[in-house]
């Protein structure tokens, strides 16, 4: 197990580094393989119930998404399907583990904060505002769930959960506004580093 944690800290790291240097092959090359690795880690956790199972299938989903991120831009719909399949079966997979709660400061700011985001691209989506705006709510649904299971249970496994979905509410910000709005110094730099921790942290949480 040492092995495959190290493979995958090395592979992130190397993907990492090409989002911010480059070349821009190299981190079409790394990416995949370093999610293929995060599958190969999460499958030798020690113990995997059968919602457990559910993040390993959101971890494919996401590696086909990326695959049809490098596609022409009317394959886009199908990439956010994808990563909204991922979102969606983390989300299934959380919500099994906890119970009934409700702390409602916790759903006003990530709603605060959804909103701002679609009214920052919404001119720029064209056909794709529904999608999106779905994508998006799927994702502040799966962070309000594991901040929500930390809230009631503070545990090593709800702080995983809670800040791999949040570093990855992040990265989407971070890729929405610099992908329809405006690039920035250092942004997919920024995207690949809370996209490769945030999944991390949950597949982490497998070995809690």
């Amino acid at each position: 197990m040492i092995w495959s944690f190290l493979a995958v800290l090395f592979s992130g790291w190397l993907y990492v580094d090409a989002s911010y240097r480059g070349p821009q092959w190299k981190r079409w090359f790394f990416k995949p393989v370093t999610l293929l690795l995060l599958l190969a880690w999460a499958w030798q956790a020690p113990v995997l119930n059968t919602t457990d199972y559910l993040i390993l299938f959101g971890l494919l989903a996401t590696l086909i998404g990326d695959a049809l991120t490098l596609l022409p831009n009317r394959r886009m719909l199908y990439a956010i399907g994808a990563f909204f399949l991922s979102h969606l079966l983390y989300t299934i997979c959380f919500a099994s583990h906890m119970t009934l709660t409700f702390f409602w400061p916790i759903p006003l700011v990530l709603l605060i904060v959804g909103v701002l985001l679609i009214a920052t691209i919404w001119t720029r989506l064209e056909e794709l505002r529904w999608p999106v705006c779905t994508f998006i709510g799927m994702t502040l649904l799966m962070v309000w769930l594991t901040a929500e299971q930390y809230f009631f249970r503070p545990t090593n496994h709800s702080f995983s959960l809670l800040i791999g979905s949040s570093l990855l509410l992040l990265a989407n910000i971070v890729w929405f506004i610099s992908h329809y709005r405006r690039r920035f110094t250092s942004d997919s730099a920024i995207i690949a580093a809370c996209y490769f921790a945030g999944h991390f942290m949950i597949v982490r949480s497998l070995y809690l």
